[in-house]
């Protein structure tokens, strides 16, 4: 549902194989960052569609459909098919996020333990999504759900489980558990900080209303309401980094001129999700949590997930027109 849990979720699954399959780190990361972008600019129930769907009032099942649609022939050519063009930057996996080790039968949980430990966040923050939609926001349920479900809540329930599963079922001492959890926390500290910081700017500058005015400017413009509703996304997505904040701001300036033309509701979400989603310069936090994993310069970083993200955006808007 949020795309930095996502990433964090899946990049040791991406180390793993790239190392155990003995093929170029990229050829696994750039696929996975490309299927997850997608799904969070054009699939409901992730936040930017969903919201965007509201205030269209498109009908959420028609959107992912139409979604789904777009989103798999431009996962294809945004990742595997773009690997291709970035065969030339083949970095390491960084050190510390990657300790290959042979474990004993006896020391390994079970697959269903281990698929439940992992999926505990997924589950909380679905949960909490659905909560949002079909529960009264003032119940009781629906209140523990949210906070239940906020990624911060929902990640350190899962540690807590996993401290529990992968340890102390196990036999292992608490010291030796704290150990594994701070050999972990120091790989991924400067990792964190540098994301952090990426995301402080972001918000720097979607407090300003740059976004906003942007829009605005750009809304005047004499274009198809589907193109519109894209170009102001893009526009403010590249001004302000975050997704999110684009779908939303150029949803809420773009629905008017939806509600006036008779333009497709759910052709307009879709729109404005792939216009939410291009270049994701160096003030979107996904920006520095792509380089910092992959162990890129700002460079390597413009030429393979800046691309990548454009790519998406451009096939998105082909698909809707």
């Amino acid at each position: 549902l949020f795309y930095e849990i996502g990433f964090v979720l899946l990049i040791p699954l991406v180390f793993t194989i790239a190392a155990e399959a003995k093929i170029p780190l990229l050829e696994v990361g750039i696929p996975m960052a490309a299927a997850l972008s997608v799904t969070h600019g054009f699939l409901p129930p992730h936040p930017g569609p969903t919201a965007i769907a509201i205030i269209y009032n498109a009908d959420i099942g028609v959107t992912l459909v139409y979604g789904a649609i777009i989103a798999i022939p431009t996962a294809i050519v945004a990742g595997p098919v773009f690997y291709n063009f970035t065969k030339g930057i083949n970095p390491e996996i960084p050190k510390g996020l990657y300790n290959p080790k042979i474990f004993e039968d006896h020391e390994m949980p079970g697959f269903g333990v281990s698929v439940f430990t992992a999926l505990v966040p997924v589950v909380l923050m679905a949960a909490s999504a659905i909560a949002k939609l079909a529960l009264d926001q003032s119940s009781p349920a629906a209140v523990a759900l949210e906070f239940l479900g906020q990624p911060d809540m929902a990640l350190t329930i899962s540690v807590a489980i996993a401290v529990y599963t992968f340890g102390l079922a196990h036999g292992k001492k608490m010291d030796e558990i704290m150990n594994t959890v701070k050999d972990a926390i120091l790989a991924i500290a400067m990792i964190l900080l540098i994301v952090g910081a990426g995301g402080a700017l972001k918000q720097i500058l979607i407090d300003s209303g740059v976004g906003t005015y942007i829009g605005t400017l750009v809304a005047d413009a004499s274009l198809s309401p589907l193109v519109l509703a894209w170009l102001v996304a893009a526009v403010i997505r590249t001004a302000c980094g975050s997704a999110t904040v684009a779908a939303l701001t150029a949803g809420g300036i773009a629905a008017p001129i939806c509600a006036a033309t008779g333009a497709n509701p759910e052709l307009m979400v879709l729109a404005t999700g792939a216009g939410s989603l291009i270049f994701s310069p160096p003030n979107d936090p996904g920006f520095w949590l792509f380089k910092e994993f992959f162990g890129l310069t700002v460079k390597e970083t413009v030429r393979t997930w800046c691309a990548l993200e454009t790519i998406i955006a451009i096939m998105g808007l082909i698909g809707v027109l």
